[in-house]
């Protein structure tokens, strides 16, 4: 049974950076799509980045585009999201999800998601 726990979430000024980090445990993460999401009070998840299981190919939301950038390393089961030009409306909780082999950007496609951590962007 694979276990994700996100990392990295902190309180940043606008224009800083910030770099969250997905440690997984349990399965074969190689085999795994992972994907980064997003959620505001009041909103819906909303996708930010995917990877392919061997890293391979990636998606970003087009609101991400140019200033966040996703990664994995398989030798240590790690998934990372390096966020920079941060904007306040880049606060949210942000989740790492997994889905065998699958990487996109539909929410319910996967079964495997982190406790989430939190990104405060100030003004």
């Amino acid at each position: 049974q694979v276990q994700l726990f996100e990392s990295g979430g902190g309180l940043v000024q606008a224009g800083g950076s910030l770099r969250l980090s997905c440690t997984a445990s349990g399965g074969t993460f190689s085999e795994l799509g992972m994907g980064w999401f997003r959620q505001a009070p009041g909103e819906e998840r909303q996708f930010v980045a995917a990877i392919t299981w061997i890293g391979g190919v990636i998606y970003y939301a087009d609101s991400v585009k140019g200033r966040f950038t996703i990664s994995r390393d398989n030798a240590k089961n790690r998934l990372f999201l390096q966020m920079d030009s941060l904007k306040p409306e880049d606060t949210a909780v942000y989740y790492c999800a997994a889905k065998t082999y699958y990487a996109g950007d539909d929410v319910r496609q996967y079964d495997i998601w982190g406790q989430g951590t939190q990104v405060t962007v100030s003004s």
